[in-house]
């Protein structure tokens, strides 16, 4: 396609620029994201190692995994290397998160008792002693930011990323583990002076020759966002994108370990209707480990595990069908329970698939690589565009072009009304729920504000959950458990219960249908069927280009739309952010005595005074958003088609290439990757150019 793009003269005409972009267009890669959750120990490295098949890869065992640091891990298509590109935050959040930490050890107002020794305290001395050491403690924030601590690591000064590259995984495992991990009492960490997790905000592992890694990437998640505003505003993005999401656990309590659902349920609606993802697969690890295995048989130990596997499956399943909130964004057909041994697994991959599920999973990866083959999306848009090329070049016809032209476009307008008609409908509907939920929202935001910022704790230990509210913005994050509250969701939350329903329905993840209740899926001009037929033969070529064009605009139309969606489901909460902003900022001024008490009441007083205005607006917003993207859709989708027809079928190729050999070669490709060995005629109205005569000789 490139010595194509070549043959193309340099004229300044419609077809020609044409045909240059729609070259330049063609896709070549899309990658699916599957995230990994599960909580410290619970075998997540081990799964990941034992998937792609990388012993070594990700450091487990002794050194305890950061809970902050994102790790994405992806083929490397460039060279034979073990790469890991390690993104900072910028030392701009770094200076906040230093104020704020020394300022929430040393506040004790308002406190009924000495609260030192709380997780919040005891979460920001561990990252503090993590990247200080001990040289912390009598240092003021702009100390703490002197360049002489971070000597080692240049590039976060700098604003780069750090890049490492070395010859085998073990080595680049090694050379992470300051970046990625906790600091441990004993074992892999114990010589290590400094740690730069606090500083890392996601680690980018690339591994090389590996086929299941080719379209896909693994990225190990925190279990609900980061009390860092870019890490968290990362982490949502990439749970967002996820298009299938692995839940790990111990199979020994997987159905009753509480931490594993609890990520389930705060990450559902930025999967779900905030995402695109369209499987959770539950997988329980450990799953050879039985107790008391020396006294049975290896037959018997086998029959118990295989037991064992089988009612944690069951019980999995019957929890999940409890989980109402999740089961408002996903069906129970996508939801999906493996029991796999990472560790055996990697001593013997002769092990039959009963005994571990690694290989299904591995198939599964394998089947999102297929099903998304870079090279069957290219080869035929490859053929559509050669098709008008050669369609074009081929002299006569004008008649027949002429007479189909019009029947596309009276086509056209009647299959646009078609997609428009349902879409008012839909507006329509998503206003009615909305207008339901403003009005709920008004009446029940007082009860929302007390359960958040007046619950039932007494003394320190509450004043500074609200500190960290105020502070961030109305998210507060407990450090161990991962739990967030977020006062700006749960001031939205009215209003995204009340379109959940219509929002799946009309943004589906799953299934065939697509978006629309699948009335974008259903456009076609029928060009398919007018091939067929013997009266449109001569502008075959030019029909064939047009059925590319279609499935390429509607397939480009899905993509922005899934895109898109995730935006318009969060705008409801963006806008509660945005006007929750100004009493954040007004918080965060507060000192001395009553500050918990002044804190309160400017967070209520801003609510109550603004809640004729603000979840209006909220609605508002989400309707414009839909609107504008429903009118996107149909401008889009009729200015790309228009113009198709009118240059296929209005223009006749004065200055047009020959392509005839491109264009056999890229047919018996397409065929080829269809499964097909039939091959087609060349088809062109008039004589045959030189070209396709000596090929028809030949």
């Amino acid at each position: 396609m490139r010595c194509v793009h070549q043959k193309i003269p340099p004229r300044d005409n419609k077809l020609n620029k044409f045909l240059t972009k729609k070259i330049s267009d063609l896709e070549t890669d899309k990658r699916e994201v599957v995230g990994v959750f599960g909580k410290t120990g619970a075998g997540k490295s081990s799964l990941i190692n034992a998937v792609i098949g990388v012993k070594n890869l990700l450091p487990s065992g002794n050194v305890r995994a950061c809970t902050s640091v994102m790790i994405k891990v992806e083929a490397n298509m460039q060279n034979s290397k073990y790469e890991a590109n390690i993104e900072f935050i910028t030392k701009e959040e770094l200076k906040d998160e230093l104020w704020f930490s020394k300022n929430f050890l040393g506040d004790d107002a308002d406190q009924e008792s000495d609260e030192k020794d709380d997780d919040d305290c005891r979460d920001i001395v561990e990252k503090l002693s993590a990247l200080y050491g001990e040289d912390w403690e009598n240092k003021s924030p702009d100390d703490l930011m002197n360049d002489k601590y971070f000597k080692e690591i240049p590039e976060f000064l700098f604003s780069k990323g750090k890049i490492l590259t070395v010859e085998t995984a073990k080595e680049l495992s090694a050379k992470l583990v300051k970046y990625t991990r906790s600091d441990p009492k004993d074992g892999e960490g114990e010589d290590i002076k400094r740690w730069y997790w606090p500083l890392v905000k996601c680690v980018t592992i690339r591994v090389p020759n590996n086929d299941l890694l080719k379209h896909v990437t693994l990225v190990d998640l925190p279990g609900n966002g980061d009390r860092n505003k870019s890490r968290d505003k990362m982490w949502k993005t990439l749970v967002g994108s996820c298009s299938t999401v692995w839940i790990v656990t111990e199979v020994n309590r997987a159905a009753s370990e509480p931490e594993p659902w609890e990520i389930l349920k705060s990450a559902s609606s930025f999967m779900g209707n905030a995402g695109q993802c369209e499987n959770i697969h539950f997988i329980c690890t450990k799953s050879d480990q039985i107790e008391d295995s020396e006294d049975h048989s290896a037959a018997d130990v086998r029959a118990l595990i295989l037991k064992t596997n089988d009612r944690a499956k069951k019980e999995v399943r019957e929890e999940f069908s409890k989980l109402k909130e999740v089961k408002k964004h996903f069906s129970d057909e996508s939801f999906k329970v493996f029991t796999v041994s990472s560790t055996e697994f990697l001593k013997q991959k002769h092990l039959n698939r009963e005994d571990t599920e690694i290989p299904k999973l591995q198939e599964f990866l394998q089947d999102l690589n297929d099903c998304h083959s870079e090279t069957l999306n290219y080869v035929s848009g490859a053929r559509g565009i050669l098709s008008l090329i050669q369609g074009a070049s081929c002299r006569g016809g004008a008649d027949i072009k002429t007479a189909v032209s019009t029947v596309l476009q009276q086509k056209m307008r009647n299959e646009l009304d078609k997609v428009r008609k349902p879409m008012k409908e839909i507006y329509l509907a998503f206003e009615t729920c909305l207008s339901g939920g403003v009005d709920k929202s008004k009446s029940s935001c007082e009860k929302v504000l007390k359960s958040v910022i007046h619950p039932n704790k007494k003394g320190g230990a509450f004043h500074k959950t609200l500190k960290f509210i105020v502070q961030h913005d109305g998210i507060y994050k407990k450090p161990k458990k991962g739990k967030q509250t977020n006062l700006n969701m749960k001031l939205s939350s009215c209003l995204t219960e009340s379109i959940d329903e219509i929002f799946k329905k009309t943004f589906p993840n799953e299934g065939e249908c697509g978006p629309f209740n699948g009335v974008l899926n259903s456009f076609s001009l029928d060009t398919k069927m007018m091939k067929e037929k013997t009266e449109y033969k001569d502008v075959e070529l030019q029909l064939r280009f047009l059925s590319t064009e279609e499935k390429k605009i509607k397939t480009k139309l899905n993509k922005i739309i899934r895109e898109r969606k995730k935006t318009i489901y969060s705008s409801l909460t963006t806008t509660i952010e945005t006007n929750m902003q100004e009493c954040y900022d007004e918080a965060k001024q507060i000192k001395g005595h009553g500050t918990l008490s002044k804190m309160r009441e400017t967070i209520v007083k801003h609510v109550l005074g603004l809640k004729d205005v603000m979840f209006q607006k909220a609605k508002d917003v989400m309707l414009k958003q839909l609107d504008d993207l429903m009118s996107d859709i149909l401008n889009n989708l009729d200015k790309t088609m228009q113009e198709s027809i009118e240059l296929s079928l209005k223009t006749d190729g004065v200055s047009i290439p020959d392509v005839t050999l491109e264009l056999v070669m890229v047919k018996n490709h397409y065929k080829e990757l269809q499964g097909s060995s039939d091959q087609e005629p060349l088809i062109c109205a008039g004589p045959p150019s030189p070209a396709a005569a000596q090929l028809t000789t030949n």
